[in-house]
């Protein structure tokens, strides 16, 4: 029972967070100003085999459509989102 609760908690705790990633993301557009690197636990290296310039975000050489700074293309933040095709 205690497995169930802690995988809910886990589950609902993911959710918060890229909810609250999408709102962070829609506002900066809508200001057409970007997100600070702290607020989308920005580092410059890769998480899980995710990195930056496989991010639908992406822009050569090195930034990103939603996150404000210099962006490694290695580097990987909660904002992620793969690139389709």
């Amino acid at each position: 029972m205690q497995d169930n609760k802690s995988r809910r908690e886990m589950l609902r705790q993911g959710l918060l967070v890229a909810a609250g990633t999408v709102a962070v993301a829609t506002a900066a557009r809508a200001q057409d100003e970007k997100i600070a690197q702290e607020l989308v636990q920005y580092q410059p290296q890769p998480k899980d085999g995710q990195k930056c310039n496989a991010c639908a975000q992406w822009v050569e050489p090195n930034a990103c459509k939603i996150v404000a700074g210099v962006i490694s293309p290695n580097g990987y933040c909660v904002a992620y989102a793969p690139k389709e095709g």
